[in-house]
């Protein structure tokens, strides 16, 4: 082939053509073929890399969503077992040289006894003295066992004050006259003052079953029992059981009447718990302020049941917890217990703080941070207004200040679920906004719905010991008997002797010893 051609004639056939020594004896033919062909199956490599790579960030972003999740749901989790498992808080004692003991002077104990500025307890002087007990000397000291004492002229005296068991029951017998009704064809009798008629037991009897029942939580056979080794006094668990039902029959007047005293309270704390009434779910609601107590077991825990308590418009203050239901009692004003957001915002804290340090989000935990502190301070306030110390009319520039500090916390929108939801709550009219600081405009409201939380801490006692009732006469007693106990002693009336002329008297009488003031 001549060099100056710069194309092979027509019918050139090339000796190589099937191993070519330029390509490592590959066919010419073939390279051809595959060189024609790579455009398509590069872009098919290409478009399965996008594929591969698309899937894959997929993946990575799915696998980072489930660790977050996972991570929350166990900060979640860790966060509830140390709610219900708190764990030991006392440091353990280090045995080396170096360390401090527990007994070494350099190491910070808590003062024990009560809080500085606390009133001691002392005990009463006895009123009288039953028995004088003269003791001799000693003849030898009872410390270092020496002989060699001198008489002191000065008398030594230490009064013991003591009980004297000794079971007795008082045994009257009424001996009535009778007079003929010829109304009724039958002679009758009138009780005397103390007596309960065609009853075995009583009054005072009852009374204290009562007491002990439902002021002390003693169960019934524990009732049985106390008055049978104290007092010689035997009956049978079923009779506590009846001394109840007849207390309930004669208090349900006192307690309508005492549904209608609560509605007309200028203040009133609200809140319900859990309750088991024969192994259903049932649920114990509160109404009350510092001078009246009214409990109601039901069923639901729903808006009606809080109208039937406090009626469809509560012409005064309600404190209550964000439960929803308070909403259709329609009241005056509310304020909402900022106990429950201070616990809130730090339980949020905590299951944050539980998460791996690249999962936390800084600027949430400083939101919980400052919105307990900020109600921290708010209650303190409350504190200062409601003793008097600070005046009523700089009560607007307070509550000013505290509003212009949520607003400050609350800008922007936080990563955390459940610190957005707290977030958007606060700031949300229709549930807390303007429920924060009622109490810096009404007199004798508490910023805190505590006062409820420790009149339902009986009954929460009481199911913990008898693990509910069985029955809806049972609840219903539950209901009346614990109110007018509360009631009572709100009202420094002794439940003891209330429940004696309660058992003794008439409704009118019964209603002037519940309360203080019977109009």
């Amino acid at each position: 082939m001549n060099n100056k051609q710069r194309h092979a004639p027509w019918n050139f056939q090339c000796p190589y053509e099937h191993c070519c020594p330029h390509l490592e004896g590959l066919s010419t033919q073939w390279v051809w073929e595959e060189y024609q062909n790579s455009p398509d199956e590069n872009l098919e490599h290409w478009k399965a890399r996008d594929a591969l790579g698309e899937d894959l960030e997929k993946a990575l972003t799915r696998n980072a969503a489930l660790e977050k999740e996972n991570e929350e749901l166990k900060a979640k989790l860790k966060a509830l077992h140390n709610r219900q498992f708190k764990a030991d808080k006392k440091p353990p004692v280090e045995n080396s040289k170096n360390s401090v003991t527990e007994h070494s002077p350099l190491q910070k104990k808590k003062k024990r006894g009560a809080p500085q500025g606390h009133p001691g307890w002392f005990r009463r002087k006895p009123d009288h003295v039953d028995k004088v007990v003269i003791v001799e000397a000693p003849d030898a000291c009872p410390h270092c066992s020496s002989t060699d004492l001198t008489p002191v002229e000065e008398i030594k005296e230490h009064l013991q004050e003591d009980i004297i068991l000794q079971p007795k029951t008082h045994v009257t017998n009424f001996r009535h006259h009778q007079a003929f009704c010829p109304k009724c064809n039958r002679p009758v009798i009138k009780a005397a003052e103390g007596e309960l008629l065609n009853c075995h037991i009583g009054p005072t009897t009852k009374a204290a079953a009562v007491f002990l029942r439902y002021g002390l939580r003693i169960p019934y056979r524990k009732v049985r029992e106390l008055f049978d080794v104290f007092f010689d006094m035997p009956f049978v668990p079923a009779s506590a059981m009846a001394f109840d039902r007849q207390a309930t029959k004669k208090g349900e007047p006192l307690y309508q009447d005492l549904k209608h005293k609560l509605r007309a309270a200028a203040v009133a704390h609200a809140d319900e718990t859990f309750w088991r009434e024969d192994g259903t779910n049932q649920y114990v609601w509160y109404g009350g302020n510092e001078d009246l107590a009214f409990f109601h077991i039901d069923r639901h825990r729903s808006s009606e049941v809080a109208c039937s308590i406090f009626g469809n418009s509560f012409d005064g203050v309600l404190n209550t917890d964000g439960y929803a239901a308070y909403n259709a009692v329609n009241p005056k004003a509310r304020q909402s217990c900022l106990a429950h957001l201070i616990r809130k915002a730090k339980e949020i804290k905590q299951e944050i703080l539980l998460q791996k340090p690249q999962l936390q989000d800084r600027r949430s935990l400083l939101f919980c941070d400052s919105i307990s502190t900020l109600f921290q301070k708010a209650c303190e306030i409350g504190q200062k207004f409601n003793k008097g110390g600070i005046q009523r009319d700089r009560a607007d520039a307070f509550k000013h200040r505290l509003y212009s500090g949520l607003n400050s916390i609350c800008t922007g929108i936080l990563t955390v679920e459940k610190a957005e939801t707290l977030r958007q709550r606060l700031l949300d009219s229709n549930k807390e906004y303007n429920r924060l600081f009622t109490y810096l405009d009404y007199p004798n409201v508490q910023p805190t719905n505590n006062q409820a939380e420790q009149s339902l801490r009986n009954m929460v006692i009481f199911r913990k010991i008898c693990f509910g009732t069985r029955s809806t006469e049972g609840s219903y007693s539950h209901s009346i008997l614990p109110s007018l106990l509360l009631t009572a002693r709100r009202q420094d009336k002794h439940p003891l002797n209330f429940f004696k002329i309660l058992f003794t008297s008439d409704t009118p009488t019964a209603q002037a010893a519940l309360y203080k003031n019977s109009s």
